[in-house]
């Protein structure tokens, strides 16, 4: 099977012009083929406040009124994806800016509301996974934002990490596929307050174990879950890490393999 990379950027990537550069050149110089997915939360509140629109948030996440929502779709869909796709242009890749619903390659359910109604935030049912290689067999490089849609003309605003364990999955019919999440940490930390403290190698052993001692805890314990639950649907290994792990210089970076 050929090899596919999908990589995911958050928004502190995004709002740093020059994190933004460096990245997109590693990800250009990055072998075979290729998916970028992006955030882009931070900019999308920043401008929402511009326009005296609150933005509300519950346990990080953020609910999804009609006004966010077209907040949401002007800055990830436009501002963010396109300013992506015409840096990528310039270094040569030949990148085509998305949302699940073009080609309708994603779609997802609006979420059900039990203790909180999160609005129009959409949870990923399925990937059209062929009509996105025709894109990759067209030399195309696919470039998501976190926006999907439900098949009956809504879009939803979705996580961009489920995005990305989700076309990974539906990419490994076809594909070896690999999953990079680049965040500000150098990978998964033993100790968070030491940023070298990097456990490089993850697996379902290793996983649980590191629960038991309460070393995989917050914000970490839900990323985590969704690795195994992409490992467990056929992809076959998941990377965290900061950018650097895109070259292949660096070895320091968290490898998560079932």
């Amino acid at each position: 099977m050929e090899k596919l990379s999908i990589v995911k950027i958050g928004g502190n990537i995004i709002e740093d012009e020059s994190a933004l550069n460096a990245f997109l050149k590693l990800f250009s110089n990055l072998e075979g083929k290729k998916i970028l997915v992006h955030g882009g939360g931070k900019r999308a509140t920043h401008i929402a406040s511009k326009l005296g629109i609150e933005s509300k948030m519950v346990n990080g996440r953020r609910i999804t009124d009609a006004e966010t929502l077209e907040v949401i779709t002007m800055v990830y869909g436009g501002l963010v994806n396109k300013n992506v796709v015409a840096k990528l242009q310039a270094l040569n890749t030949n990148a085509i800016g998305l949302t699940g619903a073009d080609i309708n390659s994603i779609k997802s359910v609006k979420r059900p509301v039990k203790e909180v109604d999160f609005g129009f935030v959409g949870d990923v049912q399925s990937v059209d996974y062929q009509s996105v290689d025709k894109l990759i067999q067209a030399d195309f490089t696919p470039v998501f934002c976190a926006i999907t849609h439900d098949g009956n003309g809504q879009l939803l605003n979705t996580n961009a990490d489920t995005i990305t364990s989700q076309v990974a999955v539906g990419m490994s019919e076809l594909y070896e596929t690999s999953i990079y999440y680049c965040f500000e940490l150098n990978g998964v930390l033993k100790d968070i307050n030491d940023k070298n403290s990097v456990i490089k190698h993850i697996d379902s052993k290793t996983y649980k174990e590191l629960l038991e001692q309460g070393i995989i805890a917050d914000g970490m314990l839900p990323k985590l879950e969704n690795c195994f639950d992409a490992l467990n649907n056929g992809v076959s290994n998941i990377n965290m890490g900061n950018t650097s792990m895109l070259t292949k210089t660096d070895s320091n970076f968290t490898t998560i393999t079932l």
